[in-house]
């Protein structure tokens, strides 16, 4: 396969790449704050409390949020490796668990 296409939901800590993103200008959570976020997020998708599009669409720290998270079809060598391996491995619909790279810290979901 030379493509896939994957929604994500991205939370970001104060020692992000980035730490900013279109909710909020300064971001000053710790790593560990950010994966109670994250783990507590991936739990209510895989409950069916709300859906992934949802939640990415509010609580994503990146800006594919205004599209429920999704980041279209890429190829290898398009993404940050750790997020690229995960990405890569998983099947269609499949939820991945807490991914870190130096963006933040991710929940993939395979849609194509």
């Amino acid at each position: 396969m030379s493509q896939v296409r994957c929604r994500h939901l991205l939370v970001k800590h104060s020692g992000s790449r980035r730490p900013s993103s279109w909710k909020s200008e300064n971001i000053t959570r710790s790593k560990e704050q950010a994966l109670e976020m994250l783990a507590e997020f991936r739990e209510r998708i895989v409950l069916g409390q709300v859906s992934f599009e949802e939640l990415a669409s509010t609580e994503s720290d990146c800006s594919s949020a205004r599209n429920g998270g999704d980041l279209g079809f890429f190829a290898r060598g398009q993404m940050q490796k750790p997020f690229e391996d995960v990405a890569f491995g998983l099947e269609v619909n499949e939820l991945s668990g807490l991914v870190e790279t130096n963006s933040g810290l991710h929940v993939i979901k395979r849609i194509a």
